[in-house]
């Protein structure tokens, strides 16, 4: 049966991603929806993907919002903008070409939780479809849903004096969005792989350092202030200080997490962020909330009351008094409005550096190995975290036991003050996967 994970329903084009995956969707969606928002990245299986999917939707009876092609935060503001039920990204976001997938947003802008996606897998694996009369199909229209966008973040951030040189890498994916409202808050903005294109032939999607060198060689070697980078679908992004150091995640989730949270708040993220993360809030009394890995997860802790902000290395962000749906052209604005208070390098310099050390072992009984990991390492220790894996803080570091979700593994990540310390946090939990492997 197709599941649909935190991330929605991702993979090859084809295989996994179907048209007829795509108009079962619409139709189990379609049972409890009268107006649906739909939006694509720019990869070409998007175009009949949609097509397909807005054909079961409408088959159902269900009302159609057509964005057209939309970067996924855009989709997940316009459920509400629209008064609609749901919305649907037809995107794999920072996955490579030759994936699509689908993703479902609720009215908050938050993507669907477990249990509706458990709603939609069951409604999947049944056949339901309840289709309208042949005279009460759905209706469809279309909006461009960029500039109110565009216009959301002018207001959000609307006392920020912006005049700030910014290099946008748009990765030939969805995030036009950046570019529009960076110059209408008076930003000078350049752009590299601006042209939408779900071959992205100017670099990976994924905006991770390997993939973003002519980002940070660009800046480094020009006035730019900074460079801001996006994914696919523009949910990620990630920032070049203004010397072309790439950011790591972990630095800049403590970066934004610092400027938006006050004592005695919360901040939301995942169980394998850095502890430099905890060390720098910790100094304004700031807490961490540890959530699974996943920005579905990371919204969910985020719409708590007190938690001021969510956001996951990888770089999705969330700040959840604007919207619960990481919006990577709000982070760019939010960045560069940073960066004029206080350049992001100077920031950064702040967030400690700690050694981090990561290792995996092949394992053909993950899931029997993690239930042995779990009962050991809860017996052992007495600040044990099972949200996602085993995650044990000893104060002056952590480790994190975590099954692979694709591959037979399980992974191993271990994080201390120092090297040493580090090192023999590696060992000591490879010792325990080691004996529950036995």
């Amino acid at each position: 049966m197709t599941q649909f994970g935190t991330s929605g329903i991702r993979g090859p084009v084809g295989e996994t991603v179907t048209a007829e995956l795509a108009l079962s969707v619409g139709r189990a969606l379609g049972i409890d929806c009268e107006r649906v928002v739909v939006g694509r990245d720019p990869r070409a299986s998007g175009e009949y993907l949609q097509a397909a999917l807005v054909a079961g939707l409408r088959e159902s009876g269900v009302d159609v919002v057509d964005l057209g092609t939309a970067a996924t935060p855009t989709i997940g503001r316009a459920v509400a903008w629209q008064d609609a039920d749901a919305g649907v990204a037809v995107t794999a976001s920072h996955n490579p070409p030759e994936d699509n997938g689908i993703k479902l947003w609720q009215p908050s802008g938050q993507a669907f939780d477990a249990d509706l996606r458990a709603t939609i897998e069951g409604r999947l694996a049944d056949g339901a479809f309840e289709p309208a009369a042949w005279d009460e199909s759905g209706g469809q229209e279309s909006w461009d849903a960029g500039q109110r966008h565009v216009d959301a973040l002018v207001a959000e951030l609307g006392d920020a004096d912006l005049d700030s040189h910014v290099v946008v890498d748009l990765g030939n994916g969805a995030g036009r969005v950046s570019v529009d409202a960076l110059s209408e808050l008076g930003c000078a903005v350049e752009t590299l792989n601006g042209q939408p294109d779900g071959a992205f032939p100017g670099r990976p999607s994924e905006p991770k350092a390997e993939n973003c060198e002519s980002l940070a060689t660009l800046v480094a070697e020009s006035d730019a202030d900074l460079g801001i980078a996006h994914d696919g679908d523009a949910d990620r992004m990630r920032a070049v200080a203004a010397d072309g150091t790439f950011l790591s995640g972990d630095v800049l989730l403590a970066v934004f997490a610092r400027a938006v949270a006050s004592p005695g708040e919360r901040v939301a993220v995942p169980v394998d962020t850095s502890l430099a993360v905890a060390d720098h809030l910790n100094d304004i009394d700031v807490g961490v909330e540890y959530t699974p890995v996943g920005d579905v997860y990371v919204a969910e802790a985020a719409s708590a009351e007190g938690v001021a902000f969510g956001g996951e290395p990888s770089g999705a962000w969330i700040w959840p008094e604007r919207t619960l749906c990481p919006d990577g052209p709000l982070a760019a604005c939010t960045a560069v409005a940073l960066d004029s208070e206080r350049p992001l390098g100077e920031r950064a310099a702040d967030v400690p550096d700690y050694p981090i050390r990561r290792d995996s072992v092949e394992t053909d009984e993950k899931a029997a190995v993690m239930d042995r990991v779990r009962e050991s390492v809860t017996d052992a220790y007495d600040d044990v975290t099972t949200l996602d894996g085993v995650r044990v803080d000893l104060g002056d570091a952590w480790f994190l036991l975590r099954a692979s979700g694709t591959q037979p593994l399980v992974r191993i990540t271990a994080e201390a003050r120092t090297s040493d310390r580090a090192d023999a946090v590696l060992d000591e939990a490879r010792a325990l996967l080691a004996d529950a492997r036995r």
